[in-house]
């Protein structure tokens, strides 16, 4: 061999890898909290500035997580520092910035619902669900509990429509309508779950909109009213499924799962290939995972007699298998448990995630309300029907609440607790191999790249962890953000994103 091309070759071999965009929550084909890239920072310092690309304020409150495509960065969060001085109203937030500097292409600002319940629409929250951003559109739900499809372009490009209304819909009830600039959003269409599909929102909604072809996969975000021993809403689905061109509600699950939610359906879809056969999967508000069979394209069911023309019926999804995560918990007046930390009902808050035939799920008592025990889930995902007693490979024993989604990479687990712990377990076995005990509690999911574990707590400091991804347990830094860090970290084009509550730092190796 040549020696230029030796050493050409010898070159690439140590070239970090990037595997660009993340436009999702979560890796692409099972939504595992997984990134390919390498040559990402083992440490950083906000002081000095080494390995910090930019900083983007926030407002005061951001739970939701980063996603990246085309140049640019989507994150949610609330008001308090308008970007727009004509805007001063407690809006949930979607900022879209550049991917280069930080600085604001355009925001979707969402006004807290009226009717005077806080419990509705919480205040000050801000958006909580993660952008899905699919070619030159955006899919995401808001803090209302509608799911919209924007212009990745925003307004800069025209209002392309057919929806037309953004300047009321950005104005409190009762106001004029805003006038709108090109820095702000461009709503292609919007579908109102509460409408649509007979919801009753609580707190925040929470979903990452699942994009598979034509279609997209939605949890609802179902829920108690402000009593919190009350379902409004009892015969409304948990899982829901649009249009990807035109939001028309399709399909939705009939498993009779909103009746035994302890608080809120906040677990959002995952998606993977068994057998041949595409599975959507979801972890149920009621501590049971389901799968069910991916719809086949967008055709209308069959329209029964009386039925409008023009208008598709709502079909059922297929159920392939049901998985009871706390099989004796209580399944029937599951409210009478509230503020019980020892007994009650389970639920499944963090994404199940399909990895060689299996699904890791987490579920536990509710992390407000409920019992602190939870667990890590291994379930063959192979088999049909109700697979409770023949389908779980083993249990991992979480002592505290568990909100996250497992990340799993070369054969390891990484999982996160309320009590402030990291869990690295054998994906295999079940065996935990290590833990590291963080200040605060931990909501963020684990982010595994390059060889390295990246979260962040929601200590009053904000305590961020990068640690070895592996066996062997080593810190490789551990730091401080100065707020509190509810999302997972995000990785697109050699950069990592962590967001806390007042501000979205890119982090990138220093040339």
């Amino acid at each position: 061999m040549p020696k230029n091309i030796a050493a050409l070759l010898a070159v690439l071999a140590v070239m970090p890898v990037f595997a660009a965009d993340q436009p999702q929550w979560g890796e692409a084909r099972t939504r595992n909290m997984v990134s390919s890239e390498t040559g990402l920072v083992d440490s950083f310092d906000l002081v000095s500035g080494k390995n910090v690309k930019w900083t983007a304020s926030l407002g005061t409150q951001s739970f939701a997580t980063a996603t990246v495509a085309g140049g640019k960065v989507f994150i949610g969060c609330n008001n308090k520092i308008p970007r727009n001085p004509k805007h001063k109203d407690d809006c949930g937030v979607l900022l879209c910035l550049d991917e280069k500097d930080g600085k604001l292409i355009w925001q979707f600002l969402v006004p807290k619902r009226e009717g005077g319940d806080p419990f509705l629409d919480w205040p000050e929250t801000g958006w909580c669900s993660p952008a899905t951003i699919d070619g030159d559109r955006v899919y995401t739900v808001t803090n209302r509990g509608e799911v919209v499809c924007l212009d990745v372009n925003g307004m800069a490009n025209g209002n392309d429509g057919p929806y037309k209304d953004e300047g009321q819909h950005m104005a409190v009830a009762g106001q004029p309508a805003h006038e709108v600039c090109p820095d702000d959003a461009d709503v292609i269409w919007m579908t109102n779950l509460i409408t649509a599909c007979g919801i009753y929102t609580h707190d925040a909604q929470h979903c990452s909109v699942l994009v598979d072809g034509p279609l997209l996969y939605v949890n609802t975000g179902n829920g108690v009213d402000n009593t919190h021993i009350k379902i409004r809403c009892p015969q409304a689905p948990t899982l829901a499924v649009f249009e990807k061109a035109t939001g028309k509600f399709l399909a939705r699950e009939d498993e009779n799962i909103s009746p035994n939610i302890p608080h809120a359906a906040w677990s959002s879809p995952g998606i993977g290939e068994i057998n041949g056969k595409k599975l959507v999967f979801l972890g149920g508000a009621n501590g049971i995972c389901y799968a069910f069979e991916a719809l086949q394209g967008v055709a209308p069911a069959s329209l029964p007699a009386g039925t409008e023309a023009g208008a598709t019926t709502v079909q059922t999804l297929k159920k392939v298998w049901s998985f009871d995560c706390d099989p004796t918990c209580p399944k029937q007046e599951v409210h009478k448990f509230r503020g019980n930390k020892k007994e009650g009902p389970s639920q499944c808050t963090g994404m199940p995630v399909l990895y060689k035939n299996r699904i890791y799920a987490t579920a536990g008592g509710d992390v407000w309300q409920g019992k602190r025990q939870a667990w890590l889930k291994c379930i063959d995902a192979t088999k049909t029907g109700d697979i409770t007693t023949s389908a779980e490979i083993w249990s991992y024993p979480i002592a505290n609440i568990c909100i996250a989604t497992p990340a799993i990479a070369d054969g390891l687990v990484y999982i996160t607790d309320c009590g402030g712990m990291v869990h690295c377990v054998d994906a295999e076995t079940g065996k935990m191999v290590w833990t590291h005990q963080m200040m605060g509690q931990l909501w963020a999911s684990c982010m595994v790249a390059d060889g390295k574990v990246y979260v962040g707590s929601r200590s009053a400091k904000g305590d961020f962890c990068i640690l070895a991804a592996g066996r062997e347990k080593k810190v490789l830094c551990a730091t401080q953000l100065g707020a509190e860090i509810a999302g997972t970290a995000a990785i697109a084009n050699g950069t990592v994103y962590v967001g806390t509550m007042k501000k979205l730092y890119a982090l990138k190796k220093s040339e």
